[in-house]
C-alpha cells in the first residue's frame, strides 16, 4: 500500500473464473465501475465504466474483457488512477455483474471465481464469491477519498439479486 500520507493512487482489480461445462451456455462475468461526487455521494453515479468503454478522463479503464472465462492469467482488468481523479469525486465503487442472457446464473453456479485487488505487486483484498452464492452481482470493492484528499479502500463483497442494469443503479447505494 502507498505510504499513509498519500494513500492508493493506482489500483488493478482482476477477476477470473472457469469457463462454462461443455454444452452450457456460457459464463459471462463483467467488471463495472461506478464513480460518485461529493455532490452526490451515494445517489446515481456521475458515470459507469464497463464492458466497451471507459472513464471519460481515461482514470478508469477496463483492460481486459472476457466473454467465457477461457484463458490464462485475470479474464477481466480493471485499471484505476485514483490519484487522477478530479477532487470532486469522493467513491468509486467497484462490482462483478453476471450477464443473464441464458436463464439465470449466481455466483455459486460458476466455478473458481477470484476478484483480487491490488497497487502494484502488494495485494490489497481478494476473495471468492463463496459468501453469496445465491447473488447474481455484487460490489466488491469501495474506493473512498477522506478529507485530507487520501483515497483507502473500504468493504468487502456484497451481493445482489438483480439484472446487470440494475445494478449499476444499485451497486453505490449506502448499505443499511
Amino acid at each position: 500500500m502507498s505510504s499513509l500520507n498519500k494513500g492508493l493512487e493506482k489500483v488493478e482489480v482482476t477477476l477470473k473464473w472457469d469457463p462454462a461445462p461443455m454444452g452450457a451456455p456460457v459464463h459471462d462475468l463483467d467488471l463495472v465501475a461506478a464513480t460518485y461526487t461529493s455532490d452526490d455521494p451515494y445517489g446515481e453515479p456521475e458515470y459507469l465504466v464497463h464492458f466497451d468503454s471507459r472513464a471519460p478522463d481515461g482514470t478508469i479503464t477496463l483492460n481486459r474483457d472476457s466473454r467465457t472465462g477461457q484463458g490464462f492469467g485475470p479474464d477481466e482488468a480493471m485499471t484505476l488512477e485514483l490519484e487522477r481523479l478530479a477532487p470532486s469525486f469522493v467513491r468509486v465503487v467497484v462490482g462483478v455483474a453476471i450477464q443473464q442472457q441464458s436463464g439465470r446464473l449466481t455466483f455459486g453456479d460458476v466455478s473458481s471465481t477470484e476478484v483480487e485487488i491490488s497497487e502494484g505487486y502488494d495485494k490489497l483484498a481478494e476473495d471468492d464469491f463463496s459468501g453469496v452464492p445465491d447473488s447474481t452481482a455484487a460490489t466488491v470493492a469501495e474506493f473512498v477519498r477522506a478529507e485530507g484528499g487520501a483515497w483507502h479502500l473500504d468493504g468487502g463483497v456484497v451481493g445482489f439479486d438483480t439484472e446487470p442494469e440494475s445494478f449499476a443503479r444499485e451497486m453505490g447505494r449506502k448499505q443499511s
